[in-house]
């Protein structure tokens, strides 16, 4: 039935009243079971104030003003909405929404190590969602581990939490200590079975460099951190582990958990 509403909606841009036999709620839930945890737009007729053109805003001009709950998900090419609007006759009733994401991407010659790379991968991925895990315990972990971790890495962690880049790159919520008898310390990985790590040494963790150990065992190393890292790859289309062929804009899918 899911697939079935949203083949009904115009595109690439448009809107689809449903009928109030549909559960509002299920439809989100069930949206949410595919995309993650969404986005609210619109609370009890009150808009978000983090909405803006690449937050979602083009999904609450189509509805005219008419919205009255709705939450959204940024996947791939798209802003896909759902919720409740008034119609024509001035109901409430079950909708759904669609309209193109705003491609972002890196102006030239940025480089450098006072960039905010975390800030500039909230950016391309469209994040508006609140901080994941602000109180992770890093002392507690780095404590166990036996060494510290990158500053913009627990960054990342605790602003976007469990889930994926583009729903591809896996970030881990701890790393993988697997390897560290070679000196590695995995970060992230792919379905592909690539493993994205650090190189770690006795120096400072912010300059550990980023290293991917390929699945045929090969280590490529790159000399950036590990937001920088990961903003390159989404958007960098000669980038030698682009995911940029993929998708013109990006996201990050945040894993649902059930109480």
């Amino acid at each position: 039935m899911l697939d079935s509403l949203l083949d009904r909606i115009p595109q690439p841009s448009g809107v689809l009243y449903l009928s109030q036999d549909i559960d509002p709620h299920a439809l989100v839930e069930n949206l949410a079971s595919r995309h993650g945890e969404p986005q609210t737009l619109v609370l009890d007729g009150t808009t978000n104030p983090g909405v803006s053109e690449s937050h979602g805003a083009g999904l609450l001009a189509l509805l005219e003003g008419r919205a009255e709950t709705v939450v959204a998900w940024a996947h791939a090419g798209q802003w896909l909405g759902a919720g409740t609007a008034l119609d024509t006759q001035g109901d409430i009733v079950p909708v759904l929404a669609v309209t193109p994401r705003q491609a972002q991407a890196l102006p030239a010659g940025i480089a450098g190590q006072d960039e905010d790379w975390v800030e500039r991968l909230i950016g391309i991925t469209g994040w508006i969602l609140p901080p994941q895990r602000p109180d992770v315990d890093w002392a507690q972990i780095e404590e166990r581990m036996g060494t510290r971790l990158p500053r913009d890495y627990k960054r990342m962690v605790e602003t976007f939490g469990e889930g994926a880049f583009d729903d591809y790159l896996q970030l881990n919520q701890e790393p993988w200590t697997d390897w560290k008898k070679d000196d590695l310390l995995v970060w992230a990985g792919t379905e592909h079975e690539n493993l994205y790590c650090w190189q770690i040494d006795d120096g400072d963790p912010d300059h550990w460099p980023v290293t991917i150990q390929t699945f045929d065992g090969e280590n490529v190393p790159f000399d950036c951190s590990t937001a920088e890292f990961v903003c390159r790859i989404l958007i960098e289309k000669d980038h030698p582990f682009t995911m940029a062929h993929y998708f013109d804009t990006h996201w990050f899918m945040t894993y649902r958990t059930k109480a």
